[in-house]
């Protein structure tokens, strides 16, 4: 069953990555799936992966446009934050669709991955959720132990792509050792790995010898160079503390410093926007890191509300911000890379690292044991340069796009 269905996802893929819509038109995978490509739901019993991001151009949901279209939707599933999106908790329960009365399972609980009963009654999965084009977000995880567990029940997965809201042109920051993958990062990819998830899911796919049991339904009328707010899509938060694109801009590289005793601002309206600490001096920092390139550093203050984190609620926290000025000259973890040396350099007994926590973000020990070692944060991010050239040149054959 498997094997028949292949062949028309290939030329699907295909065809519309080479075709596509007009460029002025971005249509995400739900509508080209329901307007170019009903004939592989059609019929057939479907299960959905999605979260708030799931919906069209309009902002309408992909389960109301699915019912809408007659498609026989019979379970959903929900990722890290849940089916709306709006939870922070490391364990998240099953429930119920109060619109729809379907089952929605939660992959982030109990179970990481649809378990054989969940599948029962299903022909195929779908999945639409919205990345942010960094290495440490869980969805990508989700979904490869999604694919996992429906091709030993020989159940087909197909994803309905989006843009990378970030563009797929850039390539940044350390490549993932696998002897450090998590459900924080999976795959051997750089922090900002220029994919969209629909080619992400490929890549990952081909990894794990299940490439047979996928399908990609790409984005119509996207091009790499595209950030998300040249492509007239609404922004829906993916996760609470994402709220803007220029949040997204810097969470590959200000990421890392979940792993340290400074805020992120969690709690704020501008998460990965800021760090602070009650110790901070943002003036001595901010001269120690000196210019770089597409970036605009200020000082700032911030008081974390109920922030998710922990990391000093209530309190006036000094703090820097950060400002994107050129997109196209930005490299965030190179910012990440010299902002850690600048804080131990003028905080260096206030500055904590959580090993865990920090390897796990930064994919490797090998960033924490060079600031340790008194490297700069050019040479830091200087040693990450081939290894993001050969994973560059790896990724081509799974790009959908031009």
């Amino acid at each position: 069953m498997i094997r028949q269905w292949v062949p028309a996802w290939s030329l699907l893929v295909a065809a519309c990555a080479a075709t596509g819509a007009p460029k002025s038109v971005v249509r995400p995978g739900i509508e080209v799936l329901l307007t170019d490509s009903f004939h592989l739901v059609q019929g057939r019993r479907v299960g959905l992966l999605t979260n708030q991001t799931g919906v069209d151009r309009q902002g309408v949901s992909d389960v109301d446009r699915l019912v809408g279209a007659g498609v026989n939707l019979t379970a959903l599933f929900s990722p890290e934050h849940g089916f709306r999106g709006a939870l922070e908790q490391e364990n998240i329960g099953h429930g119920v669709d109060s619109a729809t009365g379907l089952p929605v399972y939660s992959l982030y609980g109990d179970v990481r991955a649809p378990t054989p009963e969940m599948l029962q009654n299903l022909d195929v999965v779908l999945v639409d959720l919205q990345d942010i084009g960094a290495r440490t977000y869980t969805y990508i995880s989700t979904i490869l132990l999604t694919l996992q567990a429906a091709a030993a029940e020989q159940r087909p997965v197909l994803v309905l792509d989006r843009p990378n809201p970030i563009a797929g042109v850039a390539v940044q920051g350390g490549v993932l050792d696998t002897a450090f993958a998590t459900f924080v990062g999976m795959l051997p990819v750089t922090l900002r790995h220029g994919m969209t998830m629909g080619e992400l899911a490929r890549f990952g796919a081909a990894r794990l010898g299940l490439s047979a049991s996928l399908g990609v339904v790409p984005v119509a009328g996207w091009v790499r160079g595209q950030w998300f707010d040249e492509t007239g899509l609404p922004w829906v938060r993916p996760s609470p503390n994402m709220p803007d694109l220029e949040s997204a801009t810097h969470y590959p590289g200000l990421v890392v410093f979940e792993g340290t005793n400074l805020s992120v601002g969690r709690g704020t309206p501008i998460a990965f926007q800021v760090v602070g600490a009650p110790w901070l001096d943002p003036e001595a920092v901010r001269a120690q890191v000196g210019q770089v390139p597409g970036v605009t550093v200020s000082d700032t203050v911030i008081t974390p509300v109920a922030p998710t984190d922990g990391k000093y609620p209530g309190e006036q926290l000094p703090a820097l911000k950060f400002s994107v000025a050129d997109r196209a000259a930005y490299d965030p973890t190179l910012l990440a890379a010299r902002l850690l040396v600048a804080v131990r350099t003028v905080h260096r007994e206030a500055l904590t690292l959580n090993v865990r926590v920090f390897d796990r973000l930064a994919g490797s020990d090998r960033w924490r044991l060079a600031i340790l070692r008194g490297e700069s944060g050019d040479q830091t991010w200087q040693t990450w340069q081939p290894a993001a050239a050969e994973f560059k040149r790896q990724r081509e054959q799974y790009l959908l796009y031009r």
